[in-house]
């Protein structure tokens, strides 16, 4: 489809011209999970899933580190004074992102309803440009296929992404004994 040859320009074009590095951290999200529980055992008309938390520590993460929050044009390196995370979604047509716009300034219930609401939405093919195109930073999240890594491509403008895969049960070390943990 038309959809799926700009897509693949844009990301061969994005390997081709943008340097690529690959940063790869395994995090313990024990706690995350716990929180996740009790907020959605109280919760009414949502559930938080952990891909709104990575939406907003990622959020949070371009506002720490300003230079990370940026984009490029042949004229300049634009830096962002908000963090607008761009979600990938699997379509029928192809991969779109839409946004999360200013995603630090919201709630962790904010962002679960947003998304939800545009990912249905963007399937539907019912997005309107605004909500798909720009973005500080891109999430992609295939933990719910089983994926445990992978190397996701960046979408220019956008200076990064975060590639998202699932979370296991494994046995680390913490205070000098091995314990179980869930590793993402």
């Amino acid at each position: 489809s038309t959809v799926r040859k700009v897509i693949a320009r844009r990301l061969t074009e994005s390997k081709q011209t943008v340097p690529h590095y690959y940063l790869t951290v395994h995090c313990d999200i024990d706690k995350l999970m716990q929180v996740r529980k009790e907020v959605n055992e109280g919760a009414v008309g949502y559930k938080l899933s952990v891909n709104d938390f990575i939406i907003k520590a990622a959020a949070l993460a371009q506002i720490r580190v300003p230079h990370a929050n940026v984009s490029w044009t042949e004229e300049a390196v634009l830096q962002y004074s908000r963090a607008d995370i761009s979600v990938a979604v699997a379509t029928d047509n192809g991969l779109i992102t839409p946004i999360i716009k200013d995603a630090a300034s919201k709630s962790l219930k904010e962002i679960s309803v947003e998304i939800k609401d545009l990912a249905a939405r963007a399937r539907e093919g019912k997005l309107k440009p605004q909500e798909f195109q720009g973005g500080t930073m891109t999430v992609s999240n295939l933990g719910m296929f089983g994926i445990a890594e992978f190397a996701a491509i960046i979408n220019p403008p956008q200076s990064c992404i975060v590639a998202v895969g699932a979370s296991e049960q494994r046995a680390v070390v913490k205070d000098g004994k091995v314990v179980p943990a869930t590793v993402m």
